[in-house]
């Protein structure tokens, strides 16, 4: 009973968890009241009974993917290879929050990818796709799929691959888990055009298996992506198209804003850096400074 067994987190709901191990599935604590556990995690355990453990230690991580807002952090997923920043249609989705994401990705060494579900709207559909183009300018890839009909531009991302879907609720992430996995039949539901957003579904993050190779994580949607754990000075690095510019400004501490001989918002006033880029970084920025 004293001996410990290394075991993968799949699913994580407040301080309790769902541990695999052989195929087993254990329902698992971890001792005290704080923990810093999240799904993917591997950790090591201890059985309290055949079915329950007890967590005491986390296995070092390749990498996680969090949000912060003061003296706060919201774990996501850990030991991920790729976030999959979900948007649609409809409900709305805010550019904001997509670069949040992709930055919180690119401060944690994750690849990351948009994918625009419910393509099968039509006009507007397509013309939510058009306004995805300066990410697609930046080399991110940006694919558009139907839970209801079509992913086959997603699949070919995930193999070999752990990956996260991250978003707003309502953008059909858990909608996407179904159809790459009808088995798991995860509850949706509508969307609450009267709110113009979606109402919370998954309200824990789920770790499913594609196949041996490939796993995907489903995490709750959220309504905003705290980056307090990113220090101001080191943000314009975390945006790719700005780094040519970086060091080329008149003032060693330029940040960007409004300093005069910027080579950042010269790049930009000539078309290299985009102004949903520029606006995000900016507005990042304030909420750091």
């Amino acid at each position: 009973m004293n001996t410990l067994i290394e075991g993968h987190v799949i699913a994580s709901y407040g301080r309790h968890y769902q541990v695999e191990i052989d195929q087993q599935i254990l329902d698992c604590v971890t001792r005290g009241k704080q923990s810093n556990v999240t799904c993917g995690d591997w950790v090591k355990l201890k059985l309290t009974s055949p079915n329950q453990g007890v967590i005491e230690s986390i296995i070092p991580r390749a990498s996680l993917l969090y949000r912060s807002v003061e003296h706060r952090s919201k774990l996501i997923a850990a030991n991920v290879d790729l976030a999959i920043v979900v948007v649609s249609p409809v409900p709305s989705y805010y550019d904001l929050l997509v670069n949040r994401c992709l930055i919180a990705a690119e401060a944690a060494g994750i690849d990351s990818l948009i994918c625009m579900n419910k393509s099968d709207l039509g006009d507007i559909a397509d013309k939510v796709y058009a306004q995805l183009s300066p990410y697609q300018a930046l080399g991110h890839n940006v694919i558009r799929v139907s839970a209801k009909h079509d992913i086959s531009q997603l699949t070919p991302h995930l193999q070999g691959k752990t990956s996260v879907l991250v978003g707003q609720s309502g953008m059909g992430k858990s909608s996407l888990i179904n159809a790459l996995l009808p088995e798991a039949a995860i509850a949706t539901r509508d969307i609450s055009s009267a709110l113009d957003s979606g109402k919370h579904t998954t309200t824990s993050a789920t770790l499913y298996h594609l196949n041996a190779d490939s796993h995907i994580i489903d995490s709750p949607g959220m309504q905003a992506f705290g980056l307090n754990h990113i220090r101001a000075a080191e943000l314009d690095q975390l945006f790719a198209e700005f780094r040519p510019y970086i060091g080329h400004c008149k003032y060693n501490n330029c940040r960007h804003t409004h300093e005069p001989n910027c080579a950042v918002l010269t790049a930009h006033q000539a078309g290299k850096i985009s102004d949903i880029r520029l606006a995000a970084y900016q507005e990042i920025l304030r909420g750091l400074a």
